[in-house]
């Protein structure tokens, strides 16, 4: 019988694992660094750069050392003369230099149009201009080259931005509305259909068409349907719409299709009547004004912008809406040479729903004063301040200009602006004021100091 045990299988205690899992922790780090410059080293060149050389792996030693908090540092060395070094960091501190003055100091000066024209379209195209010269390139030289071609990105990327922006603008509005479907349906129904070409408004209502004592409205407009929401709207919020009268104002092409429309949509006991421009009968001085307009608003810079918060872009696509080239869009300062014949009247634009009764509007007394708006002030009744819901008259007028900030005209930048949807005008205060010819004056002289 075998009296001696068998030894015990040899076990590691748990008092040395971690001292093993610390010297792990210390090993493995230098492992992976040894072995990353040797996979640098199998793959990293000599590089010059502006006559200095990029040291690979093998130039550069490591010194491990200890700081006194207890954490192992590695400092790379290279295996190179202090006066090597120390060019390095001359290098460096005039690139630095360089840097600040090209990008710095320069900032807010635009750079030589032709040096940006110039300029490498990419940076493949950089370094390859710059390998292939034959000339030492400076600095500066290179930095200066580096700025134009991002310029020269940036106005690539603008200039696509502003094509898309364009574009699309055109896209959305550039269908004229003579050739929109509806319109060109209505046009062949004033052709096919005698009830789309009977008059308006019938002969027994025509004599309220001049009539003071009704309540005149008239819209300018090509667009049928506006014209159409327009006019049932004001009908259905109206107590008694026996007392209107709208006066629709279009142009060449798209009077027949509104006429069409109208005449087969009663609207009675209203009355509507709808003429084009060429169908009223203008006096020869009169038609001579109306074409001064037109071409003052077209050379005046003020047709077409706002002088305040907005940029090149945005004056741009209103120079392009298609109503900057309609009659339409300037023949509301001439209603008193389209309506010779009445004395107050209100004007709606297109895009106005009318939600309340107008008659308390068209009864307002305007004391001698030429016209009543909706003011675009959120104001307290009776202390009258409050914040601008529309538009302020800096944003119509360039108070820059030492004649519209004159104290004489009593214009303040800060002012709000009047609301354009609707609109009740004096016409014989108007008349009594040559409010047109002022206008004109004004547009003359915006024509001179643009």
């Amino acid at each position: 019988m075998n009296l001696v045990k068998p030894a015990p299988a040899r076990r590691i205690h748990h008092r040395f694992a971690v001292p093993a899992v610390l010297l792990a922790a210390l090993f493995l780090p230098f492992v992976f660094i040894r072995a990353a410059f040797l996979a640098l080293d199998a793959r990293a060149a000599s590089i010059r750069v502006n006559g200095f050389r990029l040291l690979r792996v093998e130039d550069w030693a490591s010194i491990v050392t200890r700081s006194a908090s207890g954490f192992y540092c590695v400092m790379m060395i290279p295996h190179c003369q202090f006066e090597e070094l120390s060019q390095w960091l001359i290098l460096f501190q005039d690139f630095s230099k360089e840097l600040s003055r090209v990008y710095l100091e320069k900032e807010g000066q635009e750079l030589d149009p032709q040096l940006v024209t110039a300029a490498p379209d990419s940076v493949e195209d950089l370094i390859s201009e710059m390998s292939s010269s034959d000339q030492h390139l400076d600095l500066r030289s290179f930095l200066l080259k580096t700025k134009a071609m991002l310029l020269k990105m940036d106005q690539k990327v603008q200039s696509a931005r502003l094509q898309a922006v364009i574009f699309r603008h055109l896209a959305s509005v550039g269908l004229p509305k003579s050739i929109h479907c509806l319109t060109l349906r209505l046009a062949q129904l004033y052709l096919i259909n005698a009830a789309a070409r009977s008059s308006l408004p019938p002969p027994e209502y025509a004599s309220r068409l001049t009539n003071n004592s009704y309540h005149h409205i008239a819209l300018i407009t090509d667009n049928v349907v506006a014209a159409a929401v327009v006019v049932s709207s004001t009908i259905s919020s109206c107590a008694d719409p026996e007392k209107l009268v709208f006066h629709i104002v279009t142009d060449k092409k798209t009077c027949n299709s509104m006429h069409a429309w109208f005449a087969l949509h009663s609207f009675l006991p209203a009355v509507v009547e709808v003429r084009g421009l060429h169908q009223f009968d203008f006096p020869p001085d009169a038609n001579a004004v109306i074409m001064n307009t037109v071409e003052e608003l077209r050379q005046s810079s003020s047709a077409y912008r706002y002088y305040r918060g907005s940029g090149k872009e945005y004056r741009r696509l209103l120079a392009l809406r298609p109503s900057m080239f309609s009659l339409l869009n300037y023949m509301w300062i001439h209603l008193p040479e389209l309506f010779t014949k009445l004395e107050k009247l209100i004007f709606l634009e297109d895009d106005v729903v009318v939600q309340r009764d107008l008659t308390p509007l068209w009864h307002l007394e305007l004391q001698g004063l030429v016209m009543g708006a909706v003011s675009s002030q959120d104001s307290d009744e009776v202390l009258n301040t409050g914040p601008c819901v529309g538009k302020m008259f800096a944003d119509y007028l360039n108070f820059s200009n030492s004649l519209l900030s004159s104290p004489l005209l009593g214009l303040q930048h800060n002012s709000c602006a009047w609301l354009q949807g609707l609109n009740i005008f004096d016409l014989q205060a108007w008349r009594k004021n040559n409010i047109t010819r002022a206008y004109q004056h004004w547009l003359k002289l915006a024509s001179a100091l643009h």
